[in-house]
């Protein structure tokens, strides 16, 4: 019997369906910690084990044991969800399936490839077959601030020989190369005073203006020509007010304290430490020109912020290597075709992701997952490549964990 005849379209999109509903916003995971945890345990995985990656926070890896003789394969995934849209027409933790679509909150990033890769594994227990290797199933926590689950999970001696990411670039799409991601604060301190005296006061709003005019002038030189777009950053948000609390509610006091975060994704060349100096650089320049302008670059970032936590270098890893070979030919056995791209594929190479910690650790990875249509894509995913990437995973997984070593 083949081990595809194990695996269920309506099982991979009830799970998709149930993963939904578990809120998870990035140190809020828990309820889908439980729900993953409960999952493994309900199908009959070998070991099961509930990983404290912060105190009172949580997550789950599952593994089927092989043998010892064969070669070792990891699914990784993540469970923190992006923030909600207020675009929302309805409850986003309540799921949608409206013909090859499911929607809801999380399903696209990455809860998708979540129920992908734990209904590929669950088709392998289903199988019976001898495993000479083990599968791991890593449901992670913490991607979103650069990694700190699999950072863990590492550290807590979780190795395989491969690894395999579910992601959502679309199974059309083998990604073996990334950008490393980088975030920091910067502050800018006015002094405050009622609307009546605003002539004594300074504006730290105002003042951060300055900042983002230089950000938006900056110039980095691309130094991967496979990822010509990189670097890349933004100040994706913003808060101002009164005191370091933001203190929102006298509007007619001039805000003594304005904070934005910047996001930044840099390709091999780059270092920490070089984009630092550079941005400290340009704050010290508007300094120069500006006696009032105070300001403080905050780099680790504050946990509150529920961004970083980690550094999450580039990826890159051989077109070449096993797992890419072993991907592409069964994505090929279950659809009839190639993958279309292999190896660094823009846009999506300018994320970042977990394969950065799994390749630095030694680990053959890359990226396969299932993807949305073009329009609202980070509210959906199409039920067809959540298929198509349970079932290459799969046969994956499957003809890793059953070889043994020569």
């Amino acid at each position: 019997m083949n081990v595809l005849d194990y695996l269920k379209k309506e099982e991979i999109v009830d799970l998709g369906c149930d993963l939904i509903r578990q809120p998870s916003l990035t140190r809020q995971e828990g309820p889908a910690v439980k729900f993953a945890n409960d999952w493994f345990e309900d199908h009959g995985f070998d070991e099961v084990t509930l990983q404290e990656v912060e105190p009172g926070r949580k997550q789950v890896i599952a593994r089927l044991k092989g043998h010892g003789k064969g070669k070792s394969m990891i699914f990784n995934g993540h469970l923190d969800i992006d923030p909600i849209t207020a675009s929302w027409e309805w409850d986003p933790y309540e799921p949608k399936v409206d013909g090859n679509r499911l929607w809801g909150a999380g399903i696209h990033n990455m809860k998708s490839g979540d129920a992908a890769m734990m209904c590929a594994a669950l088709a392998i227990r289903r199988s019976k077959a001898k495993l000479h290797g083990d599968l791991i199933v890593e449901c992670v926590v913490g991607e979103l601030q650069g990694g700190v689950g699999t950072v863990h999970a590492l550290k807590e001696g979780v190795w395989a020989d491969m690894a395999v990411v579910p992601e959502p670039y679309s199974v059309d799409n083998i990604l073996t190369k990334c950008v490393g991601v980088h975030d920091f604060a910067i502050h800018t301190i006015g002094r405050s005073e009622h609307i009546s005296r605003m002539e004594e006061s300074i504006n730290a709003i105002t003042k951060m203006r300055k900042v983002l005019d230089r950000l938006d002038k900056m110039k980095f030189e691309a130094r991967d020509p496979d990822l010509p777009g990189a670097p890349r950053w933004v100040a994706g948000s913003i808060i101002g007010g009164r005191n370091r609390g933001y203190d929102l509610a006298g509007p007619y006091n001039i805000p003594d304290f304005c904070t934005i975060i910047v996001d930044f994704r840099y390709p091999p060349g780059y270092e920490i430490e070089e984009i630092n100096e550079r941005m400290v650089t340009m704050l010290e320049e508007i300094k120069s020109n500006d006696p009032e302008f105070k300001y403080e670059f905050e780099y680790p970032i504050d946990p509150k912020w529920r961004v970083g936590g980690t550094v999450m270098p580039p990826m890159g890893v051989s077109a070449d290597s096993e797992v890419v070979k072993l991907l592409k030919e069964n994505h090929r056995k279950v659809t009839g075709v190639y993958p279309k791209k292999i190896g660094a594929v823009p846009p999506r190479s300018y994320c970042g992701n977990d394969t950065a910690h799994l390749a630095k650790a030694g680990i053959e990875c890359c990226l396969y997952g299932p993807r949305g249509y073009p329009d609202e894509v980070e509210k959906h995913v199409r039920i067809d490549e959540m298929v198509t990437c349970s079932k290459t995973m799969c046969l994956t997984g499957y003809e890793v964990v059953t070889k043994a070593r020569d």
